[in-house]
């Protein structure tokens, strides 16, 4: 049985569908905080159980019979987070699976000042201590990011972002296709290469792209991190949040997140989604 949790994510409900391709629906169980919610998926044959990372009791009954399980990674951050993966690994193993798969990034780096970054270095600790051979998928930055980055841009005309660095900016969709395609069929132990779009474009191109697709000039302006992180406190954004987002910036200024690797195109089979496409289907929608 392959076991995703998280699968009312769009990230995990995405590994389910691509999955059901490729897999037949009585081999997959998804792991759930809200079964009610997957109630879609339990009529398509997919087995439902709840379970939580933050109730490890409640992940045996989750897990069993798991020949593979994949961890979505939690939307914790710091030690939390890394408390309920390693809740979710030891409930892995103790249910017997055969290989624990796990929603990693390509800046895992315990230094790095971007606080996920930290949290995703240490539960890679954690699986190689587990015993259990383990696949860590090395997921480039989400693309859907940027649309949250314009939302105010859209309005005013300028994009108001602290100095930043190129991001290889990855679709939700290629790296869910790519974690079925992997479940299914294999080949890789331990961290794969970074899963990335084919470019890495920075606020400059993301403002580019933006004043492409809506027709209208949208300018980016460099602002100071203390300015703009008040700004975010100003409108409401908790102070710990908008201190993480600084840290995304002053990451990617380290080219933590500039690597492309063909590694994802190569699974896929044709050419990543890029950023341009991702950023219309957002403003489209």
């Amino acid at each position: 049985m392959i076991i995703i949790t998280g699968a009312n994510g769009l990230l995990g409900r995405g590994i389910v569908e691509q999955l059901l391709v490729r897999v037949p629906a009585d081999r997959i169980a998804v792991s759930v905080r809200d079964p009610e919610r997957a109630r879609g998926l339990r009529g398509l044959g997919v087995r439902v159980r709840r379970g939580d990372f933050a109730e490890p009791a409640s992940l045996a009954h989750a897990f069993e019979g798991a020949s593979q399980v994949l961890l979505v990674s939690s939307n914790t951050a710091g030690a939390d987070a890394v408390r309920d993966h390693r809740a979710a690994i030891e409930a892995a193993v103790a249910a017997g699976t055969d290989r624990i798969l796990y929603t990693s990034h390509m800046g895992a780096n315990p230094a790095s000042p971007f606080a996920p970054m930290p949290d995703h270095a240490a539960t890679e600790a954690v699986l190689r201590e587990s015993g259990v051979p383990f696949t860590s998928l090395r997921n480039g930055f989400y693309a859907s990011t940027t649309a949250m980055l314009l939302a105010a841009a859209l309005k005013t005309g300028e994009l108001r972002l602290p100095p930043d660095g190129p991001v290889s900016w990855t679709a939700h969709a290629d790296l869910a296709e790519a974690a079925a395609i992997i479940l299914a069929k294999g080949g890789f132990d331990g961290p794969t290469p970074a899963l990335t779009a084919d470019a890495a474009i920075d606020g400059d191109g993301i403002a580019s792209l933006a004043s492409e697709l809506t027709g209208r000039p949208i300018r980016r302006v460099v602002v100071p991190e203390g300015e703009y992180r008040d700004g975010l406190v100003a409108q409401g954004v908790p102070e710990g949040r908008a201190d993480m987002l600084l840290g995304m910036f002053e990451a990617s200024r380290q080219g933590e997140f500039a690597a492309v690797d063909p590694e994802l195109g190569r699974l896929l089979g044709r050419p990543t989604t890029p950023l341009r496409d991702v950023l219309k289907a957002a403003l489209d929608g």
